[in-house]
């Protein structure tokens, strides 16, 4: 009889708390830097079976995952589904998870600030940067409200005063 595991409610995967519950494409998803897309080709390449619990898994295949993206390498796919292609510094494709990916994107954001391009003036002044709408959406502060034109505004005033003048009653 073969040694039972048991099985784990919680694992951590990648410096981050996952819910053992899950199956196993869908608990990669929950890392950041991994999308579900990712998380199938990784169990594809593992040989791993997609429909078990994250919690069903021995130890080793844990590692296993753990070791497939240290090298922020995954292999034999292609390059379309690495998150950092074409690395700004080092020109090469990876797959970033976690703190890694967060640290880049970071990165990105400073190094378009200092060279003042658009999207770092953008980023800077806490605007859209991806040429979104900014007139009515996107507001902070305690604006609320559309500022009328004038001729509107000469319009309104004068519909008040004629409302004003007009429904009130003269006695004698």
């Amino acid at each position: 009889m073969s040694q039972q595991q048991q099985f784990k409610y919680i694992v951590r995967l990648f410096g981050q708390d996952v819910d053992g519950t899950m199956k196993v494409p869908y608990a990669l998803a929950m890392v950041k830097g991994i999308g579900y897309n990712t998380a199938r080709a990784i169990v594809f390449k593992l040989g791993l079976d997609k429909d078990r619990r994250l919690g069903e898994l021995s130890d080793e295949d844990i590692k296993k995952i753990e070791n497939y993206l240290t090298d922020k390498k995954i292999l034999e796919v292609p390059n379309w589904m690495y998150n950092r292609r074409k690395d700004y510094e080092s020109g090469i494709d990876m797959h970033l998870v976690t703190s890694d990916l967060i640290f880049y994107v970071r990165n990105d954001i400073e190094r378009e600030k200092k060279i003042k391009s658009w999207r770092g003036v953008r980023h800077s002044l806490g605007l859209k940067v991806r040429g979104q709408r900014t007139r009515t959406t996107g507001r902070t502060g305690v604006t609320v409200g559309v500022r009328r034109s004038k001729a509107a505004q000469a319009a309104q005033q004068q519909q008040k005063a004629q409302a004003s003048s007009g429904g009130e009653k003269k006695q004698g």
